[in-house]
């Protein structure tokens, strides 16, 4: 496995692979990495025959300073789960190689982007977008891997791709969790063990709101979600939507012909999780 810091050498090296006819995988990571990352890096080895990884901590898609003060930084473990994996090309560079100068584009999703992260992250999405366009046009993969976690993001990248015609397929991958059902994150780690045994109220409370989908409103049972979560004294909801899992539309009626995907934003302690759960 191979370690590179430089957009000009990465390239070389994929071109090499590209050139003797090998398909080309990508798993963008802001690092701290966990096994849901390294089964989206799997994945990559599975689909395509040379798996590039980049590890960099995006600072445009912050907009909580002390979030990314905060965001853990562990580049030598990382390298070392990386090197178990299919993962042949690590791209680690630092925020100047990034953006030699101030990346000023500004990209519209229309509602993708003004609801739920997107309403309570202002200017996230823009920063997203500003990064994996431009890891993607470096790295230009035959195939991208997100995982569905970060479901809004997974959206809103496949409106990226399509936006700037990029020739890329996005492949989204399942949220792998921990054995309590804790949707894995890299900020589980700044989690005290009381707030980690805690935080598993969150997915209890989806797959219960899942269970009572038939017998409650749509209105009713996004109450009910958001009241059994904050009755857990370590948990606090920001938002608990029910929405199409294509233009992310708020439902209103389970009548409703299009598939829907609940998604949840809580705060434990001043850590933030995120989660969904798809209501069949």
């Amino acid at each position: 496995m191979l370690v590179v810091k430089e957009i000009t050498e990465l390239q070389e090296l994929i071109e090499r692979k590209r050139t003797a006819g090998k398909t080309i995988g990508f798993v963008p990571t802001m690092g701290a990495l966990h096994p849901g990352h390294l089964s989206l890096v799997e994945s990559a080895g599975q689909q395509t025959d040379f798996v590039v990884v980049s590890i960099f901590v995006n600072p445009t898609q912050f907009n909580d300073k002390n979030d990314l003060i905060n965001y853990p930084r562990t580049l030598d473990q990382d390298l070392e789960l990386l090197n178990q994996t299919a993962c042949q090309l690590v791209f680690a560079p630092e925020v100047d190689t990034m953006y030699p100068e101030p990346d000023t584009r500004q990209f519209n999703f229309g509602k993708l982007e003004q609801v739920m992260e997107g309403q309570f992250r202002p200017g996230h999405f823009n920063g997203v977008a500003q990064v994996v366009s431009k890891l993607l046009d470096m790295v230009k993969p035959d195939k991208a891997f997100f995982g569905l976690k970060d479901f809004q993001q997974l959206v809103i990248i496949k409106a990226l791709v399509k936006q700037l015609n990029l020739p890329v397929e996005i492949v989204a991958c399942p949220t792998m969790r921990e054995h309590d059902g804790l949707a894995m994150s890299s900020r589980n780690q700044r989690l005290t063990s009381e707030q980690r045994e805690n935080a598993t109220h969150i997915r209890q409370t989806l797959l219960a709101a899942r269970n009572k989908a038939g017998d409650m409103s749509v209105k009713d049972l996004k109450k009910w979600v958001i009241d059994t979560i904050n009755q857990n004294i370590f948990l606090k909801t920001e938002y608990f939507e029910i929405t199409d899992d294509e233009n992310l539309n708020p439902i209103s009626s389970w009548e409703s012909s299009l598939n829907k995907v609940g998604c949840v934003a809580v705060h434990c302690g001043e850590v933030r999780l995120i989660d969904n759960i798809v209501f069949e």
